[in-house]
């Protein structure tokens, strides 16, 4: 019988022996203490596949939530700043100009003399001199800042893009982002050099660059100056990649550049035309007083003929002013 035979009882022993080993080791009975302490931690994290489900959401929300927060603390910094660059004196900076407000009032102050002066001696009316004072002292040096100030935003514009691809170029080399902006503060084209050395020199003298480029937006508040700070803000306070931001920052402004050029073009009939209607008044009036000019002198002579011309003035502006209106886009 089998139950007899030694050889057959010492290999059903093996077996047995081999069976239960395998059955306690993998019930567990092998693990140390240290072991059960890692089972229960992965368990409790959901192993490795649940801790990446957990920990990467997470760390995104942390993240847009700090990016809405600093858009949002820059977007009440940004309104304070909007009011400063209306004032005289900002827009005196932003024209590229070193005198004072004072100075500003007192070269007014004396054209309008002049004007009034020249009026009264060309034997003019006393109403029409005032005018003509209010219009050399108040309107022609405002138009004049207006102007310049319109002009160097312009230059600024159209060169933005390419000091952009400059610090990304050098970011990429590895070179520090301070470095890049003394590289456009030496190199680029007026008036982005002049901007870029007062941003570098405010940081030299321990202005964060946050406060830097806001005083930046002060001097020269175009869109494009804004999107740049928040840029650089955004990268400072959430990390990332801040050659690829500002890459992408630059396709954006040569898109708008490239949109307002469009817009310029396919709107330049609508402006000819706005041009040449509002120049034929007063140039029909020049050929009249030209041609029969005691016909005209009533004009200026008559109570009755100076408040029509008044009101035609009046309504010339008015005109103008809402054709300006409808051939303007902002981008």
């Amino acid at each position: 019988m089998f139950g007899e035979d030694p050889m057959f009882l010492l290999a059903a022993g093996a077996a047995f022996v081999s069976i239960a080993g395998v059955g306690w080791v993998l019930s567990g009975g092998g693990k140390t203490e240290a072991a059960k302490k890692r089972v229960k931690a992965i368990a409790a994290t959901g192993g490795v596949a649940g801790r990446g489900k957990r920990v990467g959401p997470d760390a995104n929300v942390q993240r847009r939530k700090l990016v809405q927060d600093t858009l949002k603390d820059l977007e009440a910094k940004q309104k304070k700043a909007r009011k400063k660059t209306v004032t005289l004196k900002a827009q005196i900076a932003q024209a590229g100009f070193d005198f004072t407000v004072r100075t500003f009032w007192i070269a007014s102050g004396i054209m309008g003399l002049v004007a009034i002066v020249a009026l009264l001696i060309s034997g003019k009316g006393a109403l029409i001199a005032l005018a003509g004072g209010v219009v050399g002292g108040l309107g022609l040096p405002r138009w004049f800042i207006m102007l310049a100030r319109g002009r160097r935003m312009k230059k600024f514009t159209s060169e933005f893009a390419n000091s952009i691809d400059v610090i990304v170029r050098g970011i990429k080399t590895g070179l520090p982002l301070n470095e890049c902006l003394k590289i456009i503060a030496n190199e680029a084209p007026e008036p982005i050099c002049t901007e870029f050395h007062e941003l570098v020199e405010s940081q030299t003298l321990g202005v964060t660059l946050e406060d830097a480029l806001k005083r930046m937006y002060q001097r020269m508040p175009l869109q494009e100056v804004n999107f740049f700070a928040v840029v650089l803000a955004i990268q400072q306070k959430t990390g990332g990649n801040l050659a690829e931001a500002l890459s992408n920052l630059s396709g954006v402004l040569r898109s708008r550049k490239l949109m307002r050029e469009k817009i310029a073009a396919l709107s330049s009939e609508a402006k000819a035309s706005a041009l040449i209607i509002g120049s034929l008044p007063p140039g029909v009036m020049a050929m009249v007083y030209v041609t029969t000019p005691d016909y005209m002198s009533l004009m200026f002579t008559d109570n009755l003929g100076r408040m029509m011309l008044m009101g035609g003035l009046m309504w010339m502006g008015t005109g103008i002013f809402v054709m300006k209106k409808m051939v303007s886009f902002k981008i």
